[in-house]
């Protein structure tokens, strides 16, 4: 068996012969797109294949663990173009120099901790609280409120295992959130979403919850991933830390390999309005496909040689953060905090050592996914 940290790609034979993949998911049957080309047309194509659908963008579906719409990613456009300009200033914040600066501060305190132990366990003691404090940053809250998300976990909707949680602990606490926005405004994510405005009139509660509902669940467990997954292959890998060690330039390239061959995102969900031929499979009206990013980033016809993790690859197409409309909006912090990870670890880290790893897998009817870790104890050694 390949270490966990190699890059996973159970659809190759489907990809290669059908084009899609039909999959049971909880008494839903969905047709899933694998090529690259494929699901970049379906993924610019809102009128064949629509987020107009409330709840069933994500597969599963999420009616049981959140009472409204996520905004702006369950529209489609005009309506989504108009959303997504009012929180698009918010996440562009990745890129100013302040935020900057506080999350290297924030990563090379986490590392230089590590390096002093004897281990530390890189899921939960690592790469949770690295996410939670740095989101702190891009949304101008107050560092404390992360010890209320990490006490969340991994996933805010999900427990170990992948099974929902019950509860509506999320909505409890973004509904508080902005009870003291409205009361106390700041320049907070809370407040501007009590202070926005779409097309004239304000924001209702429930857009806003929306807004920040994804914000939480949208940005978690994949940075989560992609964190743990890098460093699981430096530690497997150590000529590839040398590799980067040599020429820091390397490391743009590599983040955007990294997060290629470790998308933590199998798929997103698209409705068809009408009756739609997909590959010779019809998709009945009403029904759902699935755009599958994770077989997307493995398609030989857009990367050479895939299965190798090449961190020189360039160019590099891959659709870890969507493609078109919905473009990931978190897509400049995910690569603030991997390419600033990867650079302290350069200049701090000798080499990685594995001492403990729980595999995560995702257990589907017609195929298996590796997903990194539920759990893995390391060692780093200082250089």
């Amino acid at each position: 068996m390949p270490p966990a940290s190699d890059p996973s790609d159970p659809f190759r034979e489907a990809r290669r012969d059908a084009g899609v993949l039909q999959c049971p998911f909880h008494g839903e049957t969905i047709t899933m797109l694998l090529r690259h080309e494929d699901v970049r047309s379906a993924a610019k194509d809102w009128q064949t294949y629509s987020s107009d659908a409330p709840f069933r963008v994500p597969i599963p579906s999420e009616e049981d663990v959140r009472s409204m719409r996520q905004l702006p990613i369950e529209t489609d456009p005009p309506e989504h173009t108009d959303y997504r300009a009012i929180v698009e200033p918010i996440f562009q914040r990745a890129k100013d120099p302040d935020m900057i600066a506080r999350v290297e501060t924030l990563l090379g305190g986490l590392l230089d901790a590590s390096l002093a132990r004897e281990s530390v366990e890189l899921v939960n003691d690592f790469a949770l609280p690295a996410q939670s404090r740095a989101l702190t940053y891009l949304l101008n809250v107050p560092e404390t409120e992360a010890d209320t998300w990490i006490g969340w976990g991994i996933h805010v909707f999900k427990v170990t295992g992948g099974a929902f949680k019950k509860g509506t602990v999320l909505e409890e606490y973004l509904s508080a959130q902005f009870d003291r926005a409205e009361a106390h405004p700041g320049e907070d994510l809370f407040s501007a979403l009590t202070q926005a405005t779409y097309r004239g009139r304000p924001l209702t509660r429930e857009e806003a919850m929306g807004f920040a509902n994804l914000a939480f669940a949208g940005g978690r467990d994949t940075i989560i991933f992609t964190i743990v997954c890098a460093l699981a292959y430096l530690a497997e890998h150590p000529e590839a830390l040398e590799f980067l060690r040599e020429d820091p330039k390397r490391i743009t390239l590599a983040s955007e390999e990294f997060f290629r061959v470790f998308m933590p995102l199998t798929q997103i969900g698209r409705v068809c309005p009408a009756d739609t031929e997909v590959h010779g499979v019809t998709v009945k009206a009403g029904d759902r496909i699935g755009l599958c990013w994770a077989s997307a980033n493995f398609d030989e016809a857009a990367f050479d040689r895939p299965e190798e993790v090449r961190l020189d690859r360039k160019p590099n197409p891959h659709l870890s953060f969507g493609f078109g409309t919905h473009l990931c909006l978190g897509a400049p912090h995910a690569r603030l905090i991997l390419r600033t990870l990867l650079r302290l670890c350069c200049e701090r880290v000798a080499r990685i050592e594995i001492l403990e790893a729980v595999e995560r897998v995702e257990h589907e009817a017609v195929f298996d996914r590796a997903l990194g870790f539920e759990r893995l104890q390391v060692r780093f050694i200082p250089l």
